[in-house]
């Protein structure tokens, strides 16, 4: 059944997690709408209260389509003016709310316990708490650099001048917000750049943020400490990462149309439907405008006409859609040909191991399927016969796998299964209800189906 109709995908999760820390750290009142209620930003919110910030959640009519009734209000400390928690900072699943806070922390002068679920305190840390230990944090961690973890910020802070080997949003905006609290000039420089929600935000703060472009695409990113960080107003533009799921599921579904309103079209957050267009896929941006400092549009995405084909994806294009690949693996599935995904490493140190996991999960399926150190290679069914499916797949806690295979369900000769799909709520509460609003039949039990 062609799916049809428009949505409004929730809210950004990495916008929201840097608006709830930034307004945290700003004099006066942040106003929040569009925020991204789900587990990880929760989790981020009842961090920051522990460490003083008021944050309160109110029904009103923001009139913005990703959340129209709710507003959060935050009444920050300032910068400088965190209190030591009573209790252990819980970030459930969130890699991204761990890795910033931890950069917060670790400039402020309190001690702070840092824990995750199961999955979270398996994910390695090292990339964080070293160049933190630079800037004068105190960071004891698990072997291997893992959580849980107790950090003592720096009396004292000392700005850095850092190099990273990958790209990678997390640790430079780790840095950055590290930076804030330090005197002098914090620096981050990237091979290539890495999502800039973090300079985007802070600028919308009033934080003066330098960007200075190399050759080869190297970049370097400069803070000066101690800046004035003013109270805002933000809006939370859809999640690009969260309309990737109806968005593949438009392309494959033959006869499909479905518009994905108010998303951020950040051009470090468009990889996967670039990838999708060079495959074949019809897709359109309209109605653009500006939020917050970030591009704002709908998205149209109809099914490809005469199916996708498969490519080989650059691997320089891993940091601007890194989150996508479960579920453009699911696109490469259902494509004519053999899709190359290559540079991957890092899908190995996310909530599971997705390289790992997106292999099994393919082959349970039917799919033929070739797992390298950072790469796959998927064998395509396009054509008349659409892939098998039937499968059970075990996500293994990991919320984009899940909804990946919920995906390949849609377009499959027979249904897939999940289990623990309340894992979903980490990025995408109500993510059943979305896509059955467009016409697919997710059924919620026990298990997800």
């Amino acid at each position: 059944m062609p799916l049809r109709g428009r949505a409004a995908p929730p809210g950004d999760k990495s916008i929201s997690h840097r608006a709830l820390l930034l307004g945290t750290l700003a004099v006066g009142e942040t106003v929040i709408d569009g925020l991204l209620e789900s587990d990880d930003v929760m989790g981020t919110a009842a961090a920051l209260r522990a460490l003083g910030a008021g944050i309160s959640r109110e029904e009103t009519k923001s009139g913005e389509p990703q959340s129209p009734d709710i507003r959060y209000r935050v009444n920050g400390v300032g910068l400088g003016g965190l209190h030591e928690p009573s209790k252990v900072l819980h970030m459930g699943n969130s890699g991204t709310g761990a890795r910033l806070l931890m950069g917060v922390l670790a400039t402020h002068p309190v001690t702070s316990v840092l824990a995750g679920d199961s999955s979270l305190n398996e994910r390695p840390m090292a990339r964080v708490t070293e160049p933190l230990r630079r800037m004068g944090a105190e960071i004891q961690a698990r072997d291997g650099e893992r959580l849980p973890a107790t950090v003592r910020g720096a009396a004292e802070p000392v700005p850095i001048a850092h190099t990273l080997a990958v790209a990678s949003a997390q640790v430079k905006s780790a840095l950055l917000l590290a930076g804030l609290n330090a005197p002098g000039q914090t620096s981050v420089t990237e091979p290539m750049p890495s999502r800039d929600h973090t300079e985007r935000m802070l600028r919308h703060f009033g934080v003066t943020v330098d960007v200075e472009q190399e050759k080869g695409g190297v970049q370097t990113v400069t803070l000066t400490g101690y800046p004035e960080i003013s109270a805002a107003q933000v809006s939370v533009p859809g999640d690009p990462s969260s309309a990737a799921f109806p968005a593949v599921a438009a392309v494959i579904v033959p006869g499909s149309e479905v518009v994905l309103e108010g998303v951020c079209v950040n051009p470090l957050r468009m990889g996967l439907y670039e990838t999708l267009g060079e495959m074949g896929a019809d897709i359109a941006i309209e109605n653009q405008r500006d939020s917050c400092g970030e591009p704002v549009a709908d998205i149209v995405v109809r099914a490809a006409e005469g199916g996708l084909r498969g490519i080989e994806v650059p691997p320089g294009r891993a940091s601007y859609m890194i989150d996508e690949y479960p579920v453009l693996a699911v696109a490469a599935a259902f494509a004519k040909g053999t899709t190359v995904l290559r540079g991957l490493a890092e899908l190995r140190v996310k909530e599971s191991d997705r390289l790992a996991a997106m292999a099994r999960g393919l082959a349970a399926c039917s799919i033929t399927v070739k797992e390298g150190k950072d790469m796959l290679t998927i064998e395509g069914q396009g054509g008349k016969t659409p892939p098998a499916g039937g499968a059970t797949i075990d996500a293994g806690l990991d919320h984009r796998i899940a909804m990946a295979f919920l995906v390949f369900g849609m377009a499959a000769k027979n249904p897939v299964t999940i289990g623990e799909g309340d894992v979903i709520a980490t990025s995408f509460p109500g993510f059943s209800g979305l896509m059955n609003g467009l016409g697919t039949a997710i059924t919620e039990t026990e298990e997800t189906s």
